[in-house]
């Protein structure tokens, strides 16, 4: 992976896709609070114009878009006589991660709604923070390949991938045995299925470590998002499924870790904030300092480990066997998990049901390697179909 390296001396040129979620209003704070080292070409936000407007202002890029149309002229109101370029919609998202102004790019849109722009910047070579595991998860083969073909650099950001990336030996690959992926295993770790069975979307929202928005926050909570991860680690580092291991660590201090072929395991500590992992990828191979607290392992005394309940949680052995399985598969899991994590926010499904829809899916539907992005959008299209009907299904049973 080539980058350049960030000197005072030098500016880095930034497009954030997602600017106005949990990973983009963090990535928006660092940026603001260096303004000599980096400066924005564009910010993209889905429909909060409000706060689109505010960093605009604050940031002062060349354009800001909002993925929905009908905000445009809310965002052209609040941005006027600023000298910011508007625009508004899907072909305007994409439009702004192909600018080539931007060498850097953080891919945070939530969701398989991220794939299409982040595809773009990767065709034109750019340097891509990815914080969306969709993208992988959705098109892992078809990205990766983009990748080598364009030389572009993906430089993950979730906590638990930017933490293999910082003590990964890419020159000696063939050296590292096993990836081990921590989990703090969410609100539920310890509850029954019992007690899970009416559990509301604002407890499944209360993550014990991490502040994170609505779809990631209950996708931690049915380690759907260890499955997610598990997914986006094997393209990310090619790993074999066999040899990436999910590990329960409730601290949420060590964030994951590399096991070599002399029984070394190296690890990446740091206090449960996103804007470090945020940080390493937007400085990197530089560092930056960060405002969060720093780690005291004195204080944090004890730290305990547990291998993840498979019963208790099936939405992790879900994403295993579609990994295993290839092809769509991974596409079917994610667009049918998205579907339901938005019906159970909306109080139209329980919780248990989230990975009863997912299997379902992954049962009925084929899983035919998609070779194109038409057809990865194809397969999520037909999963998503597929997901509302059995979600209307067990609606009535319940």
């Amino acid at each position: 992976m080539g980058a350049i390296l960030v000197t005072p001396q030098e500016t880095r040129r930034v497009t954030v896709l997602g600017s106005t979620g949990s990973v983009g209003t963090n990535t928006v704070e660092l940026l603001a609070a260096y303004p000599d080292r980096f400066q924005v070409e564009a910010l993209v936000a889905g429909r909060n114009v409000a706060r689109l407007a505010e960093q605009a202002r604050l940031l002062r890029p060349a354009l800001a878009v909002a993925a929905d149309d009908a905000c445009y002229a809310d965002l052209k109101d609040a941005l006027a006589g600023t000298g910011i370029e508007v625009a508004a919609g899907a072909a305007a998202v994409v439009e702004a991660a192909s600018r080539p102004a931007a060498d850097w790019v953080m891919a945070a849109i939530v969701g398989a709604a991220g794939l299409a722009p982040t595809l773009a910047a990767v065709e034109r070579g750019a340097t891509i923070a990815l914080a969306n595991k969709e993208v992988l998860v959705c098109a892992g083969d078809l990205v990766m390949q983009s990748v080598r073909r364009h030389g572009a650099t993906l430089l993950p950001v979730d906590s638990e991938h930017s933490a293999i990336f910082q003590v990964f030996d890419e020159a000696r690959r063939d050296r590292i045995s096993r990836l081990v992926l921590t989990a703090s295993g969410g609100p539920f770790r310890t509850w029954t299925r019992e007690a899970m069975r009416d559990v509301t979307p604002a407890q499944a929202c209360a993550h014990p470590n991490w502040s994170m928005g609505a779809k990631i926050s209950v996708d931690s909570a049915s380690m759907m998002n260890k499955g997610l991860e598990l997914i986006e680690a094997h393209h990310l580092f090619a790993m074999p499924e066999d040899r990436i291991d999910v590990l329960v660590h409730p601290q949420s201090v060590i964030h994951s870790l590399v096991e070599y072929v002399d029984g070394s395991v190296l690890a990446q500590l740091g206090t449960p904030d996103m804007r470090t992992p945020i940080a390493v990828a937007l400085a990197w191979p530089d560092r930056i300092a960060t405002p969060g607290d720093r780690l005291d392992l004195a204080r944090a005394a004890t730290l305990t480990f547990e291998s993840p309940d498979m019963a208790r949680f099936p939405a992790l052995g879900l994403a295993r066997r579609a990994l295993q399985s290839g092809g769509a598969a991974p596409t079917i899991l994610n667009a049918a998990n998205e579907v339901a994590v938005a019906a159970f926010l909306a109080g139209e499904l329980r919780f248990l049901d989230i990975p009863r829809v997912v299997e379902k899916c992954l049962s009925v539907l084929p899983h035919t390697p998609p070779g194109s992005l038409a057809a990865v959008e194809a397969a999520d299209a037909e999963a998503r179909c597929h997901a509302f009907a059995e979600i209307a299904v067990l609606g009535r049973a319940n």
